[in-house]
């Protein structure tokens, strides 16, 4: 026997009848998270924990052929419309518009939740510290370039706490209002951004000048305004600034990604799957630093970073930013930090957190 033909408009008809019943279907889970929020006595409207486990589960019901990632786009936006219709608020980021800053806010919080662009990465912090902002997005390390250092000694004395990661893929583009490559004389990017695509430039520009501003998108500002100029920046600045693209994806790791941290003023409880992000210095004897992570093997607790920098209390002396698998609630990991604080000469919690996926 034949298989029965079912003709386009069969299935435009079935496409038309899902659509009403998604639609019903979102709007009854919008009212369900109204009643949540009066549940928990209109509480913050973001609950980190809770939201990473929604992403988890609906990535791991996923049978396809969505692929993971446009799902989780997919339920990242409607989470942030339903809470939105809950609580407004406005997340800090380096700014202006059009920076990487901006690209991780939306992956993590989704586009109805609103921004807040700021001049430089302490006046992020303080907008979080101040009560300003609820919560703030800075960047803390790359994958090419290492730890971005100003976000990390900002940490160091902060009262804002991590309360999430992102990982954003980043993907560097040349754009400018000159026709072609041959009119330019001059690129502006990020610090970070030019050293990402140095063997680019040396390849296709040697002879252009680099210069480092402040943000990629006050790059892409100032290539808007000279023919003769270009920047290295998101797509997104392209569009802002009305500028052309001359070459994509011109980073010279094709994995080149960027670690962000969410940071806010309240602890997060465990999610299921956390990381947990500490300071620490060693006391100054033979064999200080073996022994101040020894309980870490100790308890069984992996460590996934060990990042050193200058203490700028004194010459010589270091502070040591280690992340850690696990929640601080966690057994095994309350018992690893208890061991670790008795050993340091100095340690603070930065924060537990659902880990990115």
């Amino acid at each position: 026997m034949s298989r029965k033909t079912v003709s386009l408009q069969d299935i435009r008809q079935r496409i038309d009848a899902l659509d009403a019943r998604m639609v019903t279907l979102l709007s009854m889970r919008a009212r369900l998270a109204q009643q949540a929020w009066h549940a928990k006595g209109q509480a913050a409207a973001y609950k980190p924990e809770r939201e990473a486990q929604v992403l988890r589960r609906i990535r791991d019901m996923n049978r396809g052929p969505l692929p993971a990632a446009a799902l989780n786009r997919l339920f990242t936006e409607i989470m942030s419309a339903c809470r939105a219709l809950e609580q407004q608020m406005a997340v800090a980021y380096l700014g202006p518009e059009g920076t990487f800053s901006q690209e991780a806010v939306i992956k993590h919080f989704g586009g109805a939740t609103g921004g807040r662009p700021l001049g430089s990465i302490d006046e992020v912090f303080r907008a979080v510290e101040s009560g300003e902002s609820a919560y703030g997005v800075v960047p803390v390390e790359n994958s090419t370039e290492g730890a971005v250092g100003r976000s990390l000694d900002l940490l160091l004395n902060t009262s804002a706490r991590i309360c999430g990661e992102i990982m954003l893929p980043v993907r560097q583009n040349l754009m400018s209002l000159a026709r072609k490559r041959g009119d330019i004389r001059v690129v502006y990017s990020h610090t970070q951004s030019l050293a990402q695509c140095q063997q680019w430039l040396a390849r296709h520009l040697p002879e252009v000048e680099r210069v480092a501003v402040v943000s990629n998108a006050e790059a892409a500002r100032m290539a808007s305004r000279d023919r003769r100029s270009a920047a290295i920046a998101s797509r997104s600045a392209a569009g802002l600034y009305g500028l052309k693209l001359l070459a994509e994806r011109i980073e010279d790791d094709p994995r080149n990604t960027t670690r962000f941290v969410v940071i806010g003023g309240e602890a997060v409880p465990p999610s299921g799957r956390d990381k947990t992000s500490l300071v620490l210095s060693a006391r100054n004897v033979p064999g200080a630093v073996h022994e101040l992570l020894a309980p870490l093997a100790r308890y069984g607790v992996s460590m996934t970073r060990f990042e050193s920098r200058p203490a700028r209390t004194g010459r010589w002396e270091y502070v040591f930013y280690v992340d850690i698998e696990g929640h601080a609630e966690d057994a095994s990991v309350k018992k690893a930090l208890a061991g670790l604080a008795r050993k340091a000469a100095y340690c603070k919690i930065l924060g537990s957190y659902p880990a990115a996926a």
